[in-house]
């Protein structure tokens, strides 16, 4: 791996300089890349988990850490472990042969130099999802042009003083919607095969805040201004008060129904043709995996 990119870390927006190969960013990243869990996954969207799951490796740290996080344990917390870059590429391949549907790279934007070397270890013939917060770096996802056949981004937030509060990003929707584009242009209309799982284009996921149903608003009609309406969109309703959302009184509350309910209403009148929605009455914490380092070690030791 040519270490150089790292000596000065710019992978994410936050540009923060660091030194990984002697010290960790901004993101909790270090040198190495950091796994809490690897293993088949099935509380993705349904072309994506099929029967089979997809093959999640959740990379700890995180360059946007929001506020109420519900991977807060992973994403702040930097709980993991660290692996080698043949360990990495062992992990994607067990992941391949245990059936996945895909390999799904899990906040994966401050790894993508690790990444790309695993890669040029052990190449999977399945699919390769990038499952993102939306908040990256043009350069960066320009290094993962064919590699990635799945983009999985998140558009969270239209309003910079939202993105700001929660995020501390006030420039959020400045970047992922520059980054949408450039993931569109990347892998371009969605395609499924005969089994109704994806194999290449690009899935928007929203989810929906208490309170917050101008932002969603305004996050569903810029999706409908700039990308097809034939853009897989996921609209998200199981927001459920987790890591520091105590701290913020106006969105330490589950979503209601009706909130939720008015969103998907101006989803279908904007028109999106092919859409993903949730029962609102689904509890967050199903979809919250254990994160306990399955599938991280090696028979042959944790760095093997």
């Amino acid at each position: 791996m040519n270490q150089s990119i790292l000596s000065s870390c710019r992978l994410c927006p936050r540009r923060c300089g660091a030194d990984r190969t002697r010290e960790t960013g901004r993101c909790g990243g270090g040198l190495l890349p950091r796994v809490a869990r690897a293993a088949l996954h099935f509380w993705e969207e349904p072309c994506l988990s099929g029967t089979r799951g997809s093959g999640a490796i959740f990379f700890s740290g995180c360059s946007l850490r929001c506020v109420y996080c519900q991977n807060y344990r992973i994403s702040t917390g930097n709980f993991g472990q660290e692996v080698s870059i043949p360990r990495l590429a062992q992990i994607i391949r067990e992941l391949e042969e245990q059936g996945a549907h895909n390999i799904n790279l899990v906040s994966a934007a401050h790894y993508v130099p690790q990444i790309l070397e695993a890669f040029s270890l052990y190449r999977p013939s399945i699919p390769v999802v990038y499952n993102s917060s939306g908040y990256e770096s043009l350069e960066t996802l320009r290094l993962l042009e064919g590699v990635v056949d799945i983009y999985l981004p998140d558009l969270k937030y239209v309003d910079p003083a939202l993105s700001a509060r929660y995020s501390a990003a006030p420039d959020y929707f400045e970047r992922a919607s520059q980054a949408l584009l450039e993931m569109h242009r990347q892998v371009g209309e969605s395609v499924l095969n005969r089994e109704g799982i994806m194999t290449r284009g690009m899935i928007v996921r929203h989810l929906v805040l208490p309170g917050q149903e101008e932002n969603t608003a305004q996050v569903l009609e810029w999706l409908a201004g700039h990308l097809p309406l034939t853009t897989y969109l996921s609209l998200m309703c199981q927001y459920t008060p987790a890591g520091l959302a105590a701290q913020f009184p106006e969105i330490n509350r589950p979503l209601e129904r009706r909130e939720y309910r008015r969103a998907q209403a101006r989803m279908r009148k904007l028109g999106f043709q092919n859409g993903f929605t949730q029962d609102p009455g689904s509890s967050g914490s199903q979809y919250i995996p254990p994160f306990n380092l399955e599938g991280v070690a090696s028979k042959g030791g944790p760095h093997a």
